[in-house]
């Protein structure tokens, strides 16, 4: 057990991919913190913001993937068709779902000035990205790769 562990944390791809997810969350609440001038510890594990930590992640698997076995490779092929479906899926539909969640959000507040109750929670508005939330994630994957390879 303690060998998969080893294994595991020697695997460079996986822990490039790692720690591009774990900067990315990182500059989320510096931003936070610059932004609204609080600390706010949820954007550590929260979706949506700049930069995209799931693009980096992605990106950071793919790029050192590449690099150190080749893009001819079939793992190569592979990190490449996930990145591209979870890029695409950052800015497509998850971009629209928090759309709606703004949306519904605003309802649900004019709702409420005209004095008719309503008990639900707001919805999330920050699950998906926008392009340059993206190219954030982008640049943190292969800056963090590039550093360990």
């Amino acid at each position: 057990m303690i060998q998969f562990f080893a294994d595991l944390w020697n695997n460079m791809p996986l822990k490039c991919a790692t720690v591009s997810w774990c900067v990315a969350q990182g500059i989320k609440v510096l931003i936070s913190l610059w932004l609204d001038k609080k600390l706010d510890w949820r954007r550590c594990f929260g979706m949506g913001g700049m930069p995209s930590s799931h693009s980096a992640f992605v990106f950071s698997l793919m790029l050192s993937i590449g690099m150190q076995e080749t893009v001819a490779s079939p793992a190569f092929a592979l990190a490449f068709a996930l990145a591209a479906v979870v890029i695409y899926d950052a800015m497509g539909v998850r971009r629209e779902t928090g759309k709606q969640g703004e949306v519904l959000n605003q309802i649900i507040s004019q709702v409420l000035v005209e004095g008719k109750p309503i008990t639900e929670k707001q919805l999330k508005e920050l699950v998906g990205h926008s392009p340059l939330e993206v190219v954030g994630g982008v640049i943190v994957g292969a800056l963090v790769t590039l550093f360990f390879l």
